[in-house]
């Protein structure tokens, strides 16, 4: 079932299920922030033998995002013991049918058959994964996320909250007594604020001829009779063509920040009667 308009994020519940021979546990918490992003964890699981010692990591995080380990020790030297638990288990909750949609934790092409069996029981499926993952899983997930971004969002988040913690106050700003109880946060948003105007240090794709292809052609299938298009209708219809897009693997934070600095496009912000609220709106320019 996809996440729809009528369906409020908080409602989508979500089974996440962890293999942890194929990911690294770094920033578990920016991955737990992006995964609130589409729905509520309600099944929080993660699969492995934590008695091998490139596991031991992972044991810190359990407790503080309360993940339940499942433990499966290896049988067989040099096989992954993970994958038949955790296929065993999303089977068990999808027909226990008390969820809504999965999370796939893994750089593994072995699960791509259970994506999409998932999918074809009606349950939307997110991938979360490193750039090593095989197209064929990328391909069986309704959308795939680079764990590669979200540890770059995630080390600037702490650099954010130790200059906070440790100096009261960010580069440029100053703070004053009567602002203390709100001051963090408002330091934060502005540091945010500053992020999404630039591009982030790190860009793990670059643009290509591919990538404006897919754009245009996502623009002519939703396009009016004047040639413009609905950014929001652009960007779902183009994850649906290319799951693992993200305008964060190109180093922008927004869609819309991507698209103009291509430069193919002209984009126009359209009043909707709320001056907090604008509709953006693109189109190829002409001869391109």
């Amino acid at each position: 079932m996809a996440t729809t308009n009528q369906q409020k994020i908080s409602d989508v519940r979500l089974a996440v299920l962890i293999d942890a021979d194929n990911v690294p546990p770094h920033n578990v918490r920016g991955m737990m922030e992006e995964i609130a992003r589409y729905g509520t964890p309600t099944i929080k699981r993660i699969y492995g033998d934590f008695t091998k010692p490139n596991l031991a990591q992972w044991k810190n995080q359990l407790l503080d995002y309360a993940i339940s380990p499942i433990q499966q020790f290896s049988y067989t030297t040099g096989r992954n013991a993970t994958d038949s638990a955790m296929i065993i288990d999303a089977m068990d909750i999808l027909y226990a049918d008390k969820i809504d949609g999965f999370v796939l934790v893994s750089s593994d092409s072995d699960f791509t058959k259970l994506a999409t069996r998932l999918r074809e029981s009606g349950k939307i499926v997110y991938g979360f994964g490193e750039m090593k993952t095989p197209n064929a899983f990328i391909a069986a997930c309704d959308r795939f996320i680079y764990l590669e971004i979200i540890d770059q969002h995630g080390e600037e988040d702490i650099e954010v909250e130790k200059e906070v913690r440790q100096t009261g106050r960010l580069t440029g700003t100053v703070r004053h007594d009567a602002d203390k109880k709100d001051s963090g946060r408002k330091l934060t948003d502005r540091k945010t604020a500053e992020r999404d105007q630039k591009k982030p240090d790190k860009i793990i794709q670059k643009i290509d001829k591919k990538l404006i292809q897919l754009i245009s052609s996502s623009i002519r299938d939703v396009e009016d009779e004047n040639g413009w298009a609905f950014l929001a209708e652009v960007g779902n219809l183009i994850v649906k063509k290319q799951p693992s897009f993200d305008s964060r693997n190109y180093g922008y934070d927004k869609l819309t920040t991507l698209i103009q600095s291509i430069g193919r496009y002209d984009v126009e912000m359209r009043d909707t009667g709320n001056p907090n609220v604008k509709l953006v709106y693109i189109k190829i320019k002409s001869g391109k």
